[in-house]
């Protein structure tokens, strides 16, 4: 009889183990529980399964997100051991690079002012977030006399 009870004790315990393992797999947070709207526009992954893995992601907001929620967003991206991952973040769709690619500086340089975040997690798991990290590079141009010419930028590298 003692048997019998302890077999339905430890019988329990395991299904109760199981309902908490469960609930736990499927309620981890996620991006749906961002405040914010977050658009992926563009992705790149280099094809390269040998070396280290790079992701690169242009991600618009539909409105000024608050930085905490940026980071929070690059976190959930995905990420691999000595890989690199960058999450460029976007004011708006319509100023978000429609391609993003291997090479520095990753999108078109008219893109640059539109940058208002980017969140970097490096191979040996270091993560950074830089609000506006194309700010100073970008200067209007002198011309002659001192003047500025209207609607010409320089970039600086």
């Amino acid at each position: 009889m003692k048997t019998k009870y302890l077999i339905w004790g430890l019988g329990t315990m395991v299904f109760f183990v199981m309902i908490y393992i469960a609930q736990t797999t499927f309620t981890q947070p996620g991006i749906a529980e961002l405040r914010s709207t977050f658009t992926e526009v563009a992705k790149y992954r280099n094809p390269n399964n040998t070396g280290p893995i790079v992701r690169l992601y242009a991600v618009a907001t539909t409105r000024i997100a608050p930085w905490e929620e940026m980071k929070r967003y690059g976190q959930f991206m995905p990420h691999n051991k000595y890989g690199n991952t960058k999450v460029f973040f976007f004011d708006g769709v319509l100023h978000t690079p429609k391609e993003i690619g291997p090479e520095p500086p990753y999108f078109e340089k008219g893109f640059q002012e539109y940058c208002i975040g980017k969140y970097e997690k490096t191979a040996m798991g270091k993560e950074s977030f830089k609000k506006y990290p194309f700010k100073g590079l970008l200067i209007d141009t002198l011309v002659s006399g001192g003047q500025a010419k209207q609607g010409k930028r320089l970039i600086i590298n």
